[in-house]
């Protein structure tokens, strides 16, 4: 008996993905966003090349912020940074935890439109 495969065609499908340690860091700013009014929803992809999370003010809009994990940039400007509503970066680093610290800032603010 012949076994069937869901997807023949796929050749490679290793995945770039965030770790434990890495979700919870993200979780919690997602969290912090949430309580503070400021994101409603969330969307995680996984790709060959990177993983996002992507943080949404409104279930229908663009994300408001993306964290993004692109390990082949470690040695370069960092695997993780954080893009803008409009795809500009943020901030890009080598430590997620670095990185995060800009939602932590207060000059950090939510001008809504």
């Amino acid at each position: 008996m012949s076994q069937i495969t869901p997807f023949p065609n796929q050749q490679d499908s290793t995945v770039i993905a965030f770790d434990r340690l890495e979700m919870k860091r993200v979780l919690d700013v997602y969290g912090r966003l949430v309580i503070q009014g400021a994101a409603r929803d969330y969307a995680i992809g996984m790709y060959r090349d990177h993983a996002v999370f992507a943080i949404f003010r409104r279930h229908a809009d663009q994300p408001s912020w993306c964290i993004k994990k692109t390990p082949r940039l470690a040695r370069q400007q960092g695997a993780f940074s954080i893009l803008g509503a409009q795809g500009q970066i943020l901030k890009r680093g080598h430590e997620l935890s670095q990185v995060l610290r800009l939602f932590e800032a207060r000059r950090f603010k939510l001008i809504r439109s």
